[in-house]
Formats: C-alpha cells, sequence, structure tokens
C-alpha cells in the first residue's frame, strides 16, 4: 500500500467506533513488541485544556534539548499531525511502513482508528528513542487506549461535563473516570478543577501513593499573566502566543509540571518554550487568528467549558467591529442548547453547519435547537465559499469559526487547499 491506501485503511477503522477498554490495545501492543514499556512518558488527561497543555510542556523539553514525542488527538488538516517528535510530523514512509507490516493483524483483529493510531505513536517514539513522550489521552482516561502507559507522571487539567454517555452524567463519575490514569508512585499535577472533582482526584493520588500538587496552590493569577512559586523558585508568564486567560493557566500548569520534574531547567529556557509553543508542537485552533483583516478566528472550544473560555477572550475584543458573525458546528454528544444560548447572545449572526461525519450533528437540528431558544441559525451548507467571500469584502468585520475541531479541521484543510 502507498500513503493514500495506508490512510484510506486506516480511517476505515472508524467502522468499529469507540471501544473503551484496554485488552484490545494490550494484545496490540503486544503484538508489536510492547514499545510503550520503552517511553519515559508525561500522560495528560482533561476535559478542556490538555491539547495546549501537552504542548506546553513539550515545547519546553524541546527548548531544553531533548528529544521529544508528542502525541495528540485529533488532527486539523493532516492525520500526521498527531505524532510529532519536536514539532516534525511523522514520516509517511513510517504510517505505510506499518500498516502493510501488520496488514493480516488489522484485518483479523479490528482494532479501532485510535487503538491503531496510539500503537503506531508509542512504536515510532521508541523506534526513534525519544528521551521523553508527552501523551494525551483520547476520551476520558480509564479506559482510553493511552492509559497502557506507566507513566512518570500524571496531569489533569480541567473536568466539565463532556461525553455523559460514556464517563458518567455528573463531574465525580467523570472525574474518576480520569483520574484512572494516576499511576502508583508517581506525580501529579491538577489544574483548576471544581471541588467534588480535585477531592476526587486527590482521593486517588492517595490511594496510589503519588505526589499531587494543586496549581492554585502555586499559582497567582492577573488578566495579563500569572506567576508560579515553588521551592524558592518564581516564575512570571505572560505574553504567551495563544490568547486567553485559560491559557495562562494552561501554561502555568505545564511550568508546575516541569519546574517539579526537571529542576534543572533554567527560567529563560521554560520561558522561551512557551513563547515557541507554535513552532515547536504545530499546535493550532486555540484562538488562532487564521486571517488578521478581515479578522478570522478559529478555536476548538467543543464544549461548555470550552465555550466559556473562549467567550472571556473575545467578549474584550469585539467592540473592535462593526459586526460579529459565527460559523458553529458540534459533535452530537456535547450540549448544544446550553451552547447556543450563550453564543447568542455575542454574535449578530449564527450560520450553522456539519461535516460529513457519523458524530457530527446535523445543519437542521442546529435550527431546531436555535428556534427552540429564540436564536436563528442560518443554515450553511459551503463554509469555505462563504469565508472566501468573507476575506474579499467585509473588512470591519469578524468572523469566528468555532466548534469541533473535526469541523475546524475539515474547513481549514479545504481552505488551504482551495478545495470548493
Amino acid at each position: 500500500m502507498n500513503y493514500e491506501q495506508s490512510l484510506e485503511k486506516l480511517f476505515s477503522l472508524h467502522q468499529f467506533g469507540i471501544k473503551l477498554g484496554l485488552e484490545n490495545i494490550q494484545k496490540l501492543l503486544n503484538h508489536i513488541g510492547n514499545p510503550e514499556a520503552e517511553l519515559k512518558t508525561i500522560h495528560i488527561a482533561g476535559s478542556n485544556g490538555k491539547g495546549s497543555t501537552a504542548s506546553f510542556i513539550a515545547s519546553i523539553l524541546t527548548e531544553a534539548g531533548y528529544k521529544v514525542g508528542l502525541y495528540t488527538s485529533p488532527h486539523f488538516v493532516n492525520y500526521n499531525e498527531r505524532i510529532r517528535i519536536n514539532g516534525i510530523e511523522i514520516p509517511n514512509e513510517y504510517v505505510v511502513q506499518f500498516v502493510n507490516e501488520n496488514e493480516n493483524y488489522i484485518d483479523n483483529e479490528s482494532p479501532t482508528f485510535f487503538e491503531l493510531t496510539t500503537a503506531i505513536a508509542f512504536k515510532y517514539f521508541a523506534d526513534e528513542k525519544v528521551d521523553f513522550a508527552v501523551i494525551e489521552t483520547g476520551l476520558g482516561g480509564r479506559l482510553d487506549a493511552t492509559n497502557v502507559l506507566n507513566s512518570l507522571a500524571s496531569v489533569i487539567t480541567t473536568i466539565s461535563l463532556e461525553h455523559t454517555n460514556i464517563l458518567g452524567s455528573d463531574l465525580v463519575s467523570i472525574a474518576n473516570e480520569k483520574a484512572e490514569i494516576i499511576k502508583n508512585h508517581q506525580k501529579v499535577f491538577i489544574g483548576a478543577l471544581p471541588d467534588e472533582a480535585i477531592n476526587v482526584v486527590i482521593a486517588k493520588a492517595k490511594e496510589r501513593n503519588s505526589e499531587y500538587f494543586e496549581l492554585l496552590k502555586f499559582a497567582k493569577f492577573e488578566p495579563s499573566f500569572g506567576i508560579i512559586s515553588h521551592k524558592n523558585r518564581e516564575l512570571q508568564i505572560s505574553e504567551l502566543p495563544l490568547l486567553g486567560e485559560y491559557q495562562l493557566k494552561n501554561a502555568s500548569l505545564a511550568v508546575l509540571t516541569i519546574i517539579n520534574l526537571f529542576p534543572t531547567i533554567e527560567k529563560q529556557v521554560i520561558l522561551s518554550g512557551l513563547k515557541n509553543v507554535l513552532k515547536n508542537t504545530g499546535l493550532q485552533g486555540r484562538f488562532e487568528i487564521f486571517n488578521d483583516n478581515p479578522r478570522i478566528i478559529f478555536d476548538s472550544g467543543h464544549n461548555t467549558e470550552g465555550i466559556d473560555a473562549f467567550l472571556s477572550e473575545f467578549s474584550k475584543q469585539k467592540i473592535n467591529y462593526s459586526k460579529c458573525s459565527l460559523i458553529y458546528g458540534a459533535m452530537n454528544d456535547k450540549n448544544v442548547e446550553e451552547i447556543i444560548q450563550k453564543l447568542s447572545k455575542h454574535f449578530d449572526v449564527i450560520y450553522g453547519t456539519e461535516i460529513d461525519y457519523e458524530r457530527s450533528l446535523k445543519i437542521n437540528e442546529l435550527v431546531n435547537i436555535g428556534e427552540k431558544f429564540g436564536v436563528k441559525i442560518i443554515p450553511l451548507e459551503n463554509p469555505t465559499n462563504f469565508i472566501k467571500e468573507f476575506i474579499a469584502t467585509n473588512y470591519s468585520q469578524v468572523l469566528v469559526v468555532l466548534g469541533s475541531m473535526y469541523i475546524l479541521g475539515e474547513i481549514k484543510k479545504q481552505l488551504l487547499f482551495h478545495k470548493t
């Protein structure tokens, strides 16, 4: 198989959906020689912020001179974005070789897309002998395919209501699922969690004799900067390339992790890692300025907490524009009713869109939800053409493309490759 055929093989595995549980991934990893056993990893879970926090950690380690693997999901434009070493995507040739060598196993055992991608990442990082690998969970924690790792540290970024049909209907249940990435005798770093969730994570850390560090006990935040104080070290974080007060918390959690695990990394290296996170990791879709004039913003706020974080930053800027328009798309497992009500207070016009994906919420469903709350949502079948026309004509306005990373990625891919 060539690269296109290999990707077709991989994406065909979506038909097997989500299979929560570790038996399949353990069997697959055994088949390829258990590469995960060779890795020194930092494992990250959370409802929001885990991709940004993982990227900040990986970027700092890269600036410190380490060879660093970074595994995140989903991708925006190219599959290879999920698996990087020091910011460089996994080569096409490696993906092809892996799929060809394991084709019979794939056909006979039917691993899911995420299980196979996780195995590719672990094998690639082991083959390339990375010093450290920063690994983001896919969904939840306890039964997520990445939870076969015996990591150096666990990081829990945030806890909010998400995937309630799978993870549980309340914060305590969801926190229980995510806290299961915590292993015995490791260090655990905890973000700004609600009380009922943080108590669950702390209890799990104590149960497993793991030392834990709560971000809000080491950090102070102002609107434009954060200060981390720990063991006679103080570091001020400001002027991040990622906008939003919530990114200060993600960066601060990354710094707290680094100064505990790697106390010899100097302050200037840490600050350089934060500054160069986009270059070092290829991070996209976090209040990303896709076009400056007129302003077009891509943001992957996909649940209520993510939407609140985005709107907190956007509300400071909207006064600069004569009109604020939104293109919104979501997966069908999100609390869209609450999200639509929040968005309607900040945008003059809302367009609803979808992609050809089984979990994508259909345009007509978005329209119906809007009608239920007196919010007009205009169906938008071709957001790519709309964005091109917007760029050509609306110089005093702003357009936000918001929602699922799958939808943002499809739109961005079409824009970058001039598809119509």
